[in-house]
């Protein structure tokens, strides 16, 4: 895969670029960045979950999902690939995405943990470094039951995911928390959910750079996601 590391860089921009790389089929890319603070509202997104946005912007976009954010020290990772080509289901990129995820945090000896109704990678709050399986991971269920809720007692999210499938070609993507200003955090209900708290691997006592977590998680999706 075409992997490139496009540094600081604006988040519509760069959302456009994304549209229009997929619009034009444009050969199989792994984009790479941090953007500067916004709060980005997918396709379920309600303006009410934005509690007190003040100086950042807020922008609709057409990725799953609620609200986010977007800031300085985050790891953004947006694979433009066509699923169908490499034979990848919707459901099955989803997974091998937040496994990538789940093996970045464990390369910093960090345990990463799924939650059955909740997308994104969560953290043990007491013991991010506890291998024990979560009580609220999911579960096999019955094909037409409903997705569980989420209990998300004691666990903070330290990375989120929201795609767009068009035509089989993927843009959007997952984002990890490295070392932030976690503060706007607080000025919006993450992903839709009151009081979750949002963590990064600085606040649990993990030291890596920017550009460490960048690459390993460039490696890790480029393996995941290969044919």
């Amino acid at each position: 895969m075409d992997v490139r590391f496009l540094g600081h860089v604006e988040y519509v921009p760069t959302f456009e670029a994304m549209k229009q790389a997929t619009a034009a089929q444009a050969a199989d890319q792994l984009w790479v960045c941090e953007h500067p603070g916004v709060f980005t509202l997918g396709l379920a997104g309600r303006p009410e979950h934005v509690l007190a946005p003040g100086e950042i912007p807020v922008v609709p976009t057409d990725r799953g999902g609620q609200v986010t954010y977007h800031g300085p020290g985050q790891v953004v990772a947006y694979p433009l690939i066509d699923l169908k080509t490499r034979g990848i289901f919707v459901k099955e990129y989803v997974y091998r995405m937040e496994e990538a995820a789940i093996r970045t945090l464990a390369h910093f000896g960090v345990t990463g943990h799924r939650v059955g109704g909740a997308p994104g990678i969560y953290i043990r709050l007491d013991d991010p470094f506890s291998h024990a399986a979560l009580p609220q991971r999911p579960q096999r269920r019955e094909a037409g039951t409903p997705a569980p809720e989420p209990e998300l007692t004691g666990l903070g999210k330290i990375a989120a995911l929201g795609i767009k499938v068009s035509k089989h070609r993927t843009y959007h993507g997952l984002a990890l928390n490295v070392a932030m200003d976690l503060e706007p955090f607080y000025r919006i209900n993450p992903c839709g959910y009151a009081g979750l708290k949002t963590v990064d691997l600085s606040t649990i006592g993990v030291s890596a750079t920017w550009d460490e977590a960048a690459r390993e998680l460039a490696a890790q999706l480029s393996r995941l996601l290969a044919n």
